[in-house]
């Protein structure tokens, strides 16, 4: 009868023993795990999105842009200069020569 309680008892404490042990390792490990995760995926993301978000924008940005002012002050200034001198020079030579022949052939 006492050896029978006694290795009942000493079973038993044993079991409680690995019990406390499994829920320590599991939550050691779910803390550490969650924690490191979080802290991992946070930074790395945040790192990645930052860098990748920066790299990204700063190059489609700087492509874009150059290549938008680009096409249009070329088109612009090829449309406007052409408009102007065309208009200025054609207006120009037309009251000059009017101006001219109404001046000194009219005389």
């Amino acid at each position: 009868m006492y050896v029978y309680t006694y290795t009942h008892t000493h079973t038993h404490t044993h079991t409680y023993i690995y019990i406390y042990i499994y829920i320590y390792i599991y939550i050691y490990i779910y803390i550490y795990i969650h924690t490191y995760i979080h802290t991992y995926i946070h930074t790395y993301i945040h790192t990645y999105i930052h860098t990748y978000i920066h790299t990204y924008i700063h190059t489609y940005i700087h492509t874009y842009i150059h290549t938008y002012i680009h096409t249009y002050i070329h088109t612009y200034i090829h449309t406007y200069i052409h408009t102007y001198i065309h208009t200025y020079i054609h207006t120009y030579i037309h009251t000059y020569i009017h101006t001219y022949i109404h001046t000194y052939i009219d005389r």
